[in-house]
């Protein structure tokens, strides 16, 4: 048995919550699970489809981005997700879907703003689109600079990633990521959900104002705050 047989077999549930949550179709989407004390990450196969994947067809990467265990080719997109495992050492997990109203949102090249209590619920900014990238960037190690176009964006902004952990990228799609790939996969749900939202709120009034600073502080703060009380103790 593999000695990454757990790692596999996590990153494969994980990957498997995705179209379980209507956030992928066919093979549009990854999830990814790193095991920093090996210096590996899991990530699934690509083009291969939900409903054949199994765990063994998972396969292990070194965070330099070699394959160290998998006869299949890794997901189009792992030198996005071996990017962000190395510049953001907190995370655990990374997901990118294609879902459809986060992708809309993306494809538009906007910002989701923050509407409603349900967004505060989870972050007090709003959901960040990064910009176009670069001519010079698509034309180099594209899936490379893709992770570096999230990591350039929210330093720009001034944003954290334990604090917003989702981005949208311009005329792509989301990523999102958290300590655990299970939270990585939670903020993608919540992730598609507010962008539904949001754009069934614009559309029915464009022009819908943005969130009371005090709601969003508010709704923040009762669920994350240092005298949260949402839940159960």
């Amino acid at each position: 048995m593999s000695q990454y047989q757990d790692l596999k077999q996590a990153c494969y549930e994980a990957n498997m919550q995705l179209p379980k949550l209507g956030l992928v179709l066919f093979t549009f989407g990854n999830a990814s699970v790193v095991d920093r004390e090996q210096g590996v990450f899991a990530i699934k196969p690509s083009g291969v489809p939900y409903d054949t994947l199994r765990p063994d067809d998972i396969v292990i990467m070194s965070l330099g981005g070699k394959v160290v265990e998998g006869t299949k080719r890794p997901s189009s997109d792992t030198k996005t997700h071996a990017v962000l495992f190395n510049h953001w050492e907190h995370i655990g997990g990374i997901v990118h879907t294609h879902s459809t109203y986060a992708t809309s949102w993306a494809q538009a090249q906007l910002d989701i703003p923050i509407l409603g209590t349900t967004h505060a619920d989870h972050l007090t900014a709003d959901i960040p689109c990064a910009p176009p990238m670069a001519d010079a960037m698509i034309a180099g190690d594209y899936e490379h600079q893709t992770g570096w176009q999230i990591l350039n964006e929210f330093q720009r902004r001034g944003l954290s990633p334990t604090e917003v952990e989702m981005v949208l990228l311009s005329n792509h799609a989301p990523f999102t990521w958290g300590k655990t790939v299970e939270k990585a996969v939670y903020n993608s749900a919540v992730l598609e959900e507010v962008a539904r939202m949001a754009y069934l709120s614009c559309t029915l009034r464009p022009d819908v104002p943005r969130l009371k600073d005090a709601l969003i502080q508010k709704h923040y703060d009762r669920k994350h705050g240092v005298n949260s009380y949402y839940g159960q103790s």
